[in-house]
């Protein structure tokens, strides 16, 4: 994919939002030229490293971007490696007049939180990228987003959150200076290879993640619900990640011919996509894993639950049956203490008061009584 080739003189110098409408009119009159604009003081806090190379090796290591700019104009066959880290809109703006980016590419680079893309601006190609890296302490997935501005004699790189290392990946492409000499589309290939290698321990964290969910569902952990949630979203955030860079590299293996792409290149993108397509699948199928895992685990805790409240059930049956003991009992004994009762009230009045057969009546009514509620509450299954 190199680049086409074109002054560094003709750089704009100047960069806005928005462009005229092309349905306006253009002046009357030949504006008088605008005056150049007064350079920004940039304090370079965002930027992580810029260098400037030839031929593969590093030639400067400018302490500003301003002082990069000047270099880079100085050496016509030179190339800059920019790193920021979070930058700020002034830092931005400068390296969009600098190197005449484009404004909606600017506008994603600032605002990020973007999906992975491929995009041509002109003679400029921008990606984006999602990094990812396992924790292992808090047992997740931390994402990060990176911007890469690639042209024909400069790479800029606008890293948001913690992944993926470039330093790294800087050091590696020093280390070959032959492969870093075929420009920055080499470093892009680069940088590529490595949020794609970043996957791997992701991919194996989240795979311990997923036999220890197993055991814990079939143990019956009730907090293992939350935990298959959290890692079904983080999984969600993987797809988004991996999946449409399998359709970018395709688009950039398809301008292999057009770009006249050299070979070395080429076979390193393609084991780049090999690795893209494995990765994808197995986020795939850890997604449809975690769904049918929540599916069982909510049949086993409907079970569980089924089988508390038979438990239940039952111990509510056989306190009924207590009940009805208790209750079958007490009416019983409360037939003979309702004669007796009323026997022994002291009225002078009370009729059978010195009946000769009153105390055997009394008896015998009682027994009566008790003996007919018992076989009573026996005919119902009480007793």
């Amino acid at each position: 994919m190199p680049l086409s080739p074109r002054d560094r003189n003709s750089r704009k110098h100047s960069w806005r939002r928005s462009t005229p409408s092309a349905t306006s009119k253009p002046p009357a009159e030949t504006p008088p030229a605008p005056a150049a604009p007064a350079p920004v003081q940039l304090d370079n806090t965002s930027v992580v490293q810029a260098a400037l190379y030839r031929e593969g090796r590093r030639v400067s290591t400018p302490d500003s971007l301003a002082e990069t700019f000047r270099q880079l104009r100085e050496y016509p066959d030179g190339m800059a490696w920019i790193g920021l880290h979070r930058p700020t809109e002034e830092e931005i703006l400068s390296l969009a007049a600098e190197f005449d980016l484009h404004p909606l590419a600017v506008e994603d680079a600032l605002e990020a939180h973007q999906r992975p893309k491929l995009e041509r601006y002109g003679d400029t190609l921008f990606v984006v990228l999602r990094a990812a890296r396992y924790l292992d302490a808090p047992e997740e997935v931390d994402f990060g987003e990176l911007h890469v501005f690639v042209g024909r004699d400069f790479l800029i790189t606008v890293r948001h959150g913690a992944a993926p290392d470039l330093s790294a990946v800087r050091r590696r492409m020093e280390e070959t200076p032959d492969l870093l000499a075929l420009g920055p589309e080499a470093a892009l290939y680069a940088i590529l290879d490595a949020v794609v290698d970043g996957y791997a321990p992701v991919v194996a964290g989240v795979q311990i993640d997923m036999d220890e969910i197993e055991t814990e569902v079939f143990s019956g952990d009730p907090a293992v619900s939350r935990r298959i949630y959290e890692l079904s979203r983080e999984m969600v955030e993987f797809q988004r990640a991996t999946r449409p860079l399998v359709g970018m590299l395709h688009a950039l293996m398809a301008g292999f011919a057009k770009y006249g792409t050299h070979e070395e290149l080429q076979r390193s993108l393609r084991d780049v996509a090999d690795h893209v397509t494995h990765t994808s699948e197995r986020v795939d199928g850890f997604r449809q894993a975690l769904t049918e895992i929540l599916t069982v685990n909510a049949t086993l805790v409907s079970q569980q639950q089924n089988a508390e409240m038979r438990a239940l059930a039952e111990a509510g049956f056989e306190q009924n049956e207590e009940i009805k003991k208790i209750s079958s009992w007490a009416a019983i004994l409360f037939a003979p203490t309702l004669v007796g009762t009323i026997y022994g009230m002291n009225f002078d009045n009370m009729p059978e008061l010195h009946w000769s057969f009153g105390y055997p009546f009394a008896i015998g009514l009682m027994a009566v009584v008790c003996v007919s509620l018992y076989f009573i509450f026996k005919k119902r299954d009480w007793l």
